[in-house]
């Protein structure tokens, strides 16, 4: 296809004397596309990947394309996209739908859901749930079950494995952390003098209290360090769970989001609840506003008891 056919089929205008408009800048990235600020049509397209993980074959096509249609250059940006770099004005409709041949996306710009950003999950040592599988879930329903829907202001959804957040759930507007929830079987307990349960748990919340096994659950963040560690079986039973954190951001203002009052023992109930989220922030939210604005301005009780409730 040649270029001004495939600008037409996307609804793009090419350049007029080698300048660009505002409104063409603007449409482009609505696209995925941000303008190199160094030269007047140069840009960035974001390619996106789902959930952070692509193949081989994907790696191909990207690399493919930034060879015919940007600068032979790709980077990686901190919310796991891939961006082409180098990609004129003029070769922008060429590499979307030679992009689309091949099942390839490029957007995750503009006052939407924003791609999801998901840690190695179950690949990872202290890894407790598919972060993964989630994230492509999050991806499917939200990223694109929503993208017609426009948004207050951009919205961000990170998945962690375990509480050692190392995707930074919590910066995020909503923020998904795996956890592992324990039921001591204290009549396995034989009141060892050293306890590997106390000696496994890294937030000292386990003790020995008159000859049991306790834990503090102000301190305990259910990182699940401790299972299996009781060699008389008194943590061998434990059961899945999500800590979900509103609010968070990350920018020129900063803020930690606050975990609702729950832990969420099912993928359906932290589905439920994200979309919940994105509901109230899209009917509730003041344009321009982050979704803690809206969050501080309605009152976190509130907002907390329409996401759970």
């Amino acid at each position: 296809m040649d270029k001004i056919k495939a600008f037409e089929v996307l609804g793009l205008t090419p350049m007029i004397d080698g300048k660009l408009t505002n409104e063409q800048i603007t449409a482009v990235k609505g696209l995925g596309f941000l303008r190199d600020k160094r030269f007047p049509d140069v840009f960035n397209a974001r390619v996106i990947t789902g959930n952070g993980k692509i193949t081989t074959d994907t790696n191909r096509i990207i690399l493919e394309a930034a060879d015919k249609f940007g600068s032979s250059e790709v980077a990686f940006t901190s919310r796991m996209t891939v961006e082409i770099q180098g990609v004129k004005y003029e070769n922008i409709p060429s590499l979307i739908l030679f992009l689309k041949e091949h099942n390839i996306e490029v957007g995750g710009t503009g006052p939407r859901v924003r791609p999801v950003v998901s840690c190695k999950g179950t690949t990872c040592h202290f890894g407790l749930i598919d972060t993964f599988s989630l994230s492509m879930k999050i991806h499917e329903r939200f990223y694109l079950g929503y993208h017609g829907e426009v948004l207050p202001h951009k919205f961000k959804i990170a998945v962690g494995g375990c509480p050692n957040n190392c995707v930074k759930p919590d910066l995020n507007d909503i923020g998904i952390i795996g956890q592992r929830i324990f039921t001591p079987d204290k009549d396995k307990c034989k009141g060892c003098k050293k306890c590997a349960v106390e000696e496994a748990c890294p937030m000292k919340a386990a003790s020995l209290k008159d000859s049991k096994i306790e834990i503090d659950a102000s301190v305990c963040n259910n990182c699940g360090r401790c299972y299996k560690k009781c060699p008389f079986g008194a943590f061998d039973v434990a059961s899945e769970g999500y800590k979900i954190c509103i609010g968070g951001r990350w920018g020129k203002k900063t803020g930690r989001g606050t975990p609702l009052p729950k832990i969420f023992t099912s993928e359906d109930e932290v589905l439920n609840a994200v979309e919940k989220a994105i509901i109230l922030f899209r009917d509730e939210g003041i344009k321009g506003e982050r979704f803690a604005d809206t969050i501080e301005r309605l009152g976190f009780s509130y907002v907390s008891e329409k996401i759970i409730g």
